[in-house]
């Protein structure tokens, strides 16, 4: 593989993309599906934004990753800083642009996606709070999504974005750790199971079932991920955090499977959730 090539794919972090697209389309789901033609615009968008996202992460970090992560692009030296600064921008730029064609609510909650995004890479460094902005990213593409759908954004998108927003502030709390070495804090893991609970609130009658089975997928998956941390012994909160983010499939799985029809999230999800493993052998998740 080309060297620079790589390089914009570890920048860009793309083995998470798929998360992104799974977001995407559990929103879109949600939001009532159809507007089929508005569709690509979303996902394009989206992964704009989210690509153009990490490339502004790794140029904020830049001195920071001097210090501690000195194997990334920047100060390994494979890639100036400038041009990061000017692909991240202009992904931004342009992902803001085609979300437009989704409709004025899809293209507002990309404006807002965006101003997240840069206050997050901007402060999730020194701000304690960070891990909720980050989680407030993952909301509004829900919102944009849900936006985009032939019914328009509702409550189920709106719920389903929310649960999603809490399971990432808890996977961002543990990230946290990877480049401190600090032990990681217990009370975070706790939202990991917030997909679940509301699932299992909001979901009564013939939606009860699909939402208890994929409830167990989830919930087995986060347990294999965490149970490190309560077992002792050495804790790699990079695999951790990697297979959290992968289970970020899950939970969109949980939020659609009541409402749509079981063979449609059962094509779709698991094969996002591989892919996202695949990716994440060739491209760090982090």
């Amino acid at each position: 593989m080309n060297q620079r090539f790589r390089t914009l794919l570890i920048l860009g972090r793309v083995s998470n993309l798929p998360t992104v697209w799974s977001n995407c389309l559990a929103g879109w789901w949600l939001g009532g599906g159809g507007n089929y033609w508005k569709l690509p615009c979303l996902l394009l968008g989206v992964s704009l934004l989210y690509t153009g996202g990490m490339f502004l992460n790794d140029a904020f970090d830049q001195e920071f990753d001097r210090l501690r992560r000195p194997e990334r692009p920047i100060p390994s030296g494979k890639i100036a800083a400038a041009l990061v600064w000017r692909y991240g921008l202009g992904l931004l730029a342009f992902g803001m642009l085609l979300l437009l064609f989704c409709g004025p609510l899809a293209a507002a909650g990309g404006v807002l996606l965006a101003l997240f995004i840069v206050l997050y890479d901007f402060t999730h460094k020194f701000f304690t709070g960070s891990p909720w902005l980050m989680g407030a990213c993952r909301f509004w593409v829900y919102v944009i999504a849900g936006a985009t759908g032939a019914a328009g954004l509702n409550g189920f998108a709106i719920f389903g974005g929310a649960a999603l927003a809490l399971y990432v502030v808890g996977l961002s709390h543990v990230a946290r750790q990877e480049s401190t070495r600090a032990r990681v804090p217990l009370w975070p893991l706790v939202l990991l199971a917030a997909p679940t609970i509301l699932a299992l609130l909001i979901n009564a009658g013939g939606y009860r079932m699909p939402a208890i089975c994929i409830s167990i997928v989830l919930g087995l998956w986060v347990v294999r991920c965490i149970r490190s941390i309560f077992l002792g012994g050495g804790t790699n909160v990079g695999w951790i955090v990697s297979n959290l983010l992968a289970g970020i499939v899950a939970v969109d799985w949980l939020a659609v499977a009541p409402q749509i029809q079981p063979w449609r999230s059962a094509l779709v999800f698991p094969l996002l959730f591989g892919l996202t493993k695949w990716l994440q052998k060739y491209v760090p998740a982090t």
